[in-house]
């Protein structure tokens, strides 16, 4: 049997604790922890903690990504970002990927069922793009303690429904309630019907299960890479 890939975990909240918990389904072995107590000021990012590491997953925190990004990246280890709202480094981060040759995954949300749901919504735009009577609206539901509204993947699905062709306004909207783990919705009303598409999660160990397959796809890759080239090429 072969050794186990040796992970490190960047941001070592639930998500970083349902991954550990998960990893070794995915043959990983956690090697490192880093969060608020060890890399408050990314001091953990050393040529030290990283050696044989074969791969990180990021579930920091959004102000922390770009500069963990820049750290692991610069120590030659390949990289799963699943930490969201850091959008508006998007940049730095794919420039980082290229400046020091390593691979890495990014998504809004790891979530097979999500990135499944994200195809069929670009589908039903498209085919509705040139309907003018339907009218669309995008809408969601997180935990209270969710950082940033809209979310991710509502920003995602409102981009993939515009690269599909549908230009008219899309009314958007986000609520943050108790635990709840996250439900998306996309629709489209016309004065002769509605159609409704949701997706609804009922725990988080979809996404830890996502990021870790995206783990295990991006060892011994380069380039910036979206979680739907690991699932659907």
């Amino acid at each position: 049997m072969p050794d186990p890939r040796r992970l490190a975990i960047v941001g070592y909240g639930k998500m970083g604790r349902l991954i550990e918990q998960l990893a070794p389904e995915y043959g990983f072995a956690v090697a490192l922890k880093l969060d608020e107590f060890n890399n408050a000021q990314f001091e953990g990012l050393t040529a030290e903690n990283f050696q044989a590491i074969d791969v990180a997953i990021d579930f920091s925190i959004p102000a922390a990504v770009a500069r963990n990004a820049e750290g692991i990246a610069a120590l030659g280890v390949n990289l799963v970002i699943g930490t969201t709202g850091w959008q508006e480094h998007l940049g730095a981060v794919q420039a980082a990927v290229a400046r020091h040759s390593i691979g890495l995954v990014w998504s809004p949300n790891y979530s097979v069922g999500v990135n499944v749901f994200l195809r069929l919504v670009a589908e039903a735009a498209r085919l509705l793009a040139a309907q003018p009577e339907y009218g669309a609206w995008a809408w969601e539901i997180h935990h209270v303690t969710k950082k940033d509204a809209p979310s991710g993947t509502l920003l995602k699905l409102v981009e993939e429904m515009r690269r599909a062709g549908f230009t008219r306004a899309i009314d958007t909207g986000s609520n943050r309630a108790g635990a709840h783990p996250g439900a998306h919705e996309i629709g489209f009303d016309s004065s002769a019907d509605t159609i409704t598409l949701r997706h609804t999660a009922r725990s988080r160990e979809g996404f830890a299960r996502g990021a870790l397959k995206a783990a295990q796809w991006v060892i011994g890759k380069k380039g910036f890479h979206e979680f739907g080239e690991v699932l659907f090429g």
